[in-house]
């Protein structure tokens, strides 16, 4: 059923009707999505779907920041559908994408608290196909604050763990994850001329599997491999239950300052190297928020393992590991002044993985942003990315990853 503030009862009876009728039609295909649009008209904002047919969608809103989620059947996006589009009035923005097997999501960012005043549906006519339609006014903190909140109804309010299938381990191979950053409604930041992260670190973590799987020496799990949505937990975990050897999450943030690029490596640490670091880990330790999960619970885990005694090696390795890649990719491409840095990403926070976060440039910069479209320029950091690997583990096979500084960087 529509999930609906109280006041709205009449208007998802009228949605639960349409979309019966539309049950009937004897649709197989997805859901497609044409087109979003948004409009202020002064006492209250719409927001209106184009799409191929009748649906069923479950809105709900929630606080800090204050967002309407509105879930779906699968849906096919249409391509020229930005995700992350501003909007007008009580819209700040918006994005969409796969959240979850048979299942995706649109998540409305509001400038303030607002209300879903009208949900209606409208049948094709005047040259236009089937429209879904949400009318948001303004309203008072304490009055959104009321009747925001998961749905009681909602079984599953946060996207489960899909570890993939990982085969055996293979003796004498090492067990490689690899991180696309983002992905399906989450899609990290936009770039210049409109390049989106969760496509450039998809592209580079193809490219970088597809080299170390060329060796022969690794058995390499992606944490996933299309357009899909895994909260941040759930990447931790697919690491974890992989017996991961080593974890590479990807990125391609934006920064301020347009004029700032190059590559840089991040590990983990409960004190940040710097406020720039602090500001990029608190970024993208909002993902979850972005994707509109339910993040009230906690992982112990994760939780309690920052500082303790137990990951203190894992963290010097994960130090050791970085400091291999820098040598390697500054041979591949240009490097961020002060490239090592430290901040408490979530997604670093394994235990017992040793772990990196490569922002492999910044998408506000120009060069960098036609850098991390270039297919080229993608190979060239993969086989960086390859080389370190390789020397990592015959620095850890030699009992050598507290090798200094100094001797990787002759």
């Amino acid at each position: 059923m529509v999930r609906l503030a109280p006041h709205c009862w009449i208007f998802a009876l009228a949605v639960l009707l349409w979309g019966a009728v539309g049950q009937g039609t004897g649709h197989a295909e997805n859901l497609k999505i044409s087109s979003i649009r948004v409009h202020n008209h002064g006492d209250y904002t719409r927001f209106v779907l184009d799409m191929s047919q009748p649906a069923k969608p479950s809105i709900f809103t929630l606080a800090d920041p204050y967002r309407v989620v509105i879930d779906l059947p699968d849906v096919d996006w249409a391509e020229d559908a930005n995700s992350g589009k501003e909007g007008e009035g009580l819209v700040a923005g918006y994005r969409f994408g796969h959240f979850r097997p048979g299942n995706s999501r649109i998540v409305i960012d509001m400038t303030r608290p607002g209300k879903i005043a009208k949900v209606f549906a409208l049948p094709p006519g005047d040259g236009k196909g089937h429209r879904f339609v949400i009318d948001l006014e303004t309203t008072s903190r304490d009055a959104f604050l009321a009747s925001a909140g998961w749905p009681k109804d909602q079984k599953v309010v946060a996207a489960q763990p899909r570890t993939p299938i990982i085969e055996p381990r293979k003796k004498g191979k090492y067990v490689v994850v690899i991180d696309p950053g983002h992905g399906g409604v989450d899609p990290g930041a936009t770039g210049r001329t409109g390049l989106i992260e969760k496509n450039v670190s998809l592209s580079v973590a193809k490219e970088l599997r597809n080299k170390l799987e060329k060796t022969g020496r690794y058995d390499v799990v992606m944490t996933r491999d299309k357009d899909v949505f895994y909260s941040l937990d759930d990447r931790v975990e697919i690491a974890r239950k992989a017996g991961a050897d080593l974890f590479i999450s990807l990125h391609a943030d934006t920064i301020k300052d347009p004029q700032i690029s190059g590559l840089s490596v991040y590990t983990l640490s409960e004190k940040a190297s710097d406020k720039a670091a602090a500001e990029l880990a608190s970024k993208e330790n909002r993902a979850d928020v972005i994707a509109g999960v339910n993040i009230h619970k906690e992982s112990s885990d994760v939780s309690m393992i920052l500082i303790e005694l137990s990951q203190r090696e894992t963290m010097n390795r994960s130090v050791a590991f970085a400091e291999t890649l820098m040598p390697q990719l500054k041979k591949e491409t240009t490097l961020l002044r002060n490239t090592h840095r430290y901040a408490g990403f979530v997604v670093l926070k394994a235990p017992d993985v040793p772990s990196v976060l490569l922002e492999l440039g910044f998408l506000s910069n120009k060069t960098d942003e036609k850098n991390l479209k270039s297919s080229r320029w993608q190979a060239n950091v993969a086989r960086g990315i390859t080389s370190s690997v390789d020397q990592h583990f015959k620095n850890e096979e030699l009992g050598g990853y507290y090798t200094s500084r100094q001797a990787f960087l002759k």
